[in-house]
């Protein structure tokens, strides 16, 4: 036995606040004007997200240009006739959005698909044709989006494709909607092609029900003739490659024996591919245009982050660029390509940079079936990594994956003192359609046995206390940890579920009418109600309520048009029958997951202090995290 002196101790990190992890960012999602000499982004505008317009070299002159009071603007662009501001809304999350218009010169905002009950999709934005988008509405069969172009100063809606059954549209240089992915019963999908707008529908590619979440088209050539697309047809990562439309004859561009082409940029004019990402422990990005890789490598030197290009002006001179870190905010950048010159615009929460945060590290571990599963580590900073309280954050999706980067979930955890572990389970996507297939049909089976089996690497190498372990997360990381309760609650002392499904045959008859098209996905990959009721009865967390002895945080949206309010009302209500321990926090303004930042910061305190209670971590007292605004 040693005795260790007071000072072998380091005192712990301080709380980082709520309100700086949770809250609305300062500012982020800058984007440069067309002509290159605007810079609009999002802010908080009385404690409300906004779109801000400033003079690329005068940021301090920033105004708002709009006044939403409500869920506030989470995502807009520019128009190329750099005199209007597009964004997209939704009412109190039912993802029913809508296009609005705001011209920068008279101050106006425009409701362009003023349609109740409808879905309007950004479908395409050209430089080429400044006066108009092309849009996807849903507005006559609610499962079908048609596509309309959106005259910007008239706002006259003229239809230019119906859709006989489409998933997916592809618009050539021209604006004419050239390409589509047709759904088949079997789970899979045919990529689709016409040479003009007035012939038939031609079969390019035949994506087998494995390959359907590994394969899209994503672009025309110039030309019109050949269609870029991600395909994983005969291989098992998704490559990046050329497919003639008159013969079918492909040509590789980029592809990774493991991992799947992650994005793809193409010069706006030529329409040849510049630039490749593969998002590997890290995001890698493979430079292919020579005329561009001194920027790239000027960019790449400039910060340790990992660099992305996110919009550029129609001169394609100013390049907007940002750099990711794990233990830091994202910082944005306005590169100047005719100079080779670098202005660093901002960061998205310089709060951040007061605080001491803790790096995310990648791992990888055998299942118990000899799967090799990937994910991320986060520990307490500065604290010793033996017998750690242990939160398992389990991604939604499932068909996504986690990523290196700031998180501000990880950094919470680790912050009040949990070991976060994030896994990317069998089904999860980017690492080849094998991984991701290896998860058919294994909701709450071995998908569930993956979680457990990074848990227990976790306590083998004694990182992980096991009598403090708690599993949470959002849509399916809330299924997996309504799973956590009912089918292995002896490995969890409590759970924390946002928006996640109890019942699957419920879910899968409850999905939104735009879903429909995709349904023998579902079927394929989770189960088909009508063939295999019992099946998914069985995986679903309500049939085995009775088997919880954990407490339960749970969080629902009730406008949430994925995972509906009963999702969670059936599990609370079978709960309560049987006296179990549980939290139920109802969101009325609120749809998947929680826009509003006093709605993230009440969710978050009570998460806190749950976790608290049942795994001993640190918690910031509630009032010091005031309301916003």
């Amino acid at each position: 036995m040693s005795i260790l002196s007071p000072s072998t101790f380091k005192d712990p990190a301080p709380l980082v606040p709520r309100r700086v992890l949770f809250g609305n960012p300062e500012r982020f999602s800058p984007r440069v004007s067309p002509d290159g000499t605007q810079l609009g982004w999002i802010a908080p505008d009385e404690g409300i997200l906004n779109v801000f317009v400033a003079p690329l070299d005068d940021l301090k002159s920033a105004a708002p240009v709009t006044k939403d009071r409500e869920r506030g603007i989470r995502a807009f662009f520019w128009a190329h006739d750099n005199r209007h501001l597009l964004y997209v809304q939704d009412k109190g999350g039912d993802e029913n959005w809508r296009v609005y218009a705001v011209d920068l010169i008279d101050g106006g905002v425009r409701d362009l698909t003023p349609f109740e009950g409808v879905q309007a999709q950004v479908i395409e934005v050209s430089k080429h044709f400044p006066e108009r988008i092309l849009v996807g509405l849903n507005k006559d069969d609610p499962q079908l989006h048609d596509v309309y172009s959106l005259d910007l100063a008239s706002g006259e809606l003229t239809k230019e494709a119906d859709n006989p059954g489409f998933v997916g549209w592809v618009v050539d240089a021209e604006m004419r909607v050239r390409g589509a992915i047709a759904p088949t019963p079997e789970g899979g999908s045919t990529i689709v092609v016409r040479q003009s707008v007035t012939e038939p529908w031609q079969a390019l590619i035949d994506v087998p029900p494995d390959d359907a979440l590994t394969t899209a088209p994503v672009a025309f050539s110039a030309n019109g003739r050949f269609l870029l697309t991600q395909c994983s047809v005969d291989v098992d990562a998704g490559r990046l490659m050329w497919v003639d439309t008159d013969s079918g004859d492909y040509e590789v561009v980029a592809e990774d024996p493991q991992y799947d082409v992650t994005g793809v940029r193409l010069h706006p004019d030529t329409r040849i591919v510049q630039l490749v990402s593969i998002q590997r422990e890290r995001m890698d990005m493979v430079v292919l245009d020579p005329t561009i890789a001194e920027d790239i490598g000027a960019l790449t030197a400039y910060h340790k982050g990992d660099l992305s290009v996110l919009n550029r002006d129609d001169a394609d001179n100013i390049w907007l660029v940002s750099y990711t870190e794990d233990d830091g905010p994202v910082h944005y950048v306005a590169w100047d390509r005719s100079k080779q010159e670098a202005t660093p615009l901002f960061a998205h929460q310089p709060a951040l940079l007061d605080y001491h945060l803790a790096p995310m590290e990648p791992f990888a571990c055998a299942t118990r079936d000899g799967l090799v599963i990937y994910g991320y580590i986060t520990f307490p900073p500065d604290e010793e990594r033996l017998d750690l309280p242990t939160v398992l954050n389990v991604h939604g999706g499932p068909w996504a994956r986690d990523v290196w980067g700031y998180n501000p979930e990880a950094q919470w955890l680790a912050n009040r003192g949990y070991l976060c572990i994030q896994v990317n389970y069998r089904g999860s996507t980017g690492y080849g359609k094998d991984f991701t297939n290896a998860g058919n049909k294994e909701w709450g089976a071995k998908m569930h046995d993956d979680l457990l089996d990074a848990v227990q690497w976790a306590i083998d190498r004694r990182y992980a206390d096991p009598s403090r372990v708690a599993i949470y997360g959002g849509s399916y990381g809330g299924y997996a940890a309504l799973v956590g309760a009912t089918f292995t609650p002896d490995v969890f002392a409590c759970a924390v579920d946002i928006v996640g499904p109890s019942n699957l045959k419920t879910l899968i008859e409850s999905v939104p009418p735009y879903w429909a098209p995709l349904i023998a996905q579902f079927h394929t990959r989770v189960g088909n109600p009508e063939t295999e009721a019992d099946f998914l009865w069985e995986r679903s967390p309500l049939s085995k309520v009775d088997q919880i002895t954990i407490p339960l945080l749970i969080a629902q949206g009730a406008n949430d048009p994925r995972v509906k309010q009963a999702e969670s009302e059936q599990i609370v209500a079978a709960l309560e029958e049987r006296g179990i321990d549980y939290q139920y926090m109802l969101f009325p303004d609120e749809g998947h997951g929680f826009a509003q930042p006093e709605n993230r910061i009440k969710f978050y305190a009570a998460a806190e202090a749950f976790l608290a209670k049942h795994l001993g971590g640190r918690a910031e007292p509630p009032e010091q995290s005031p309301p916003e605004g």
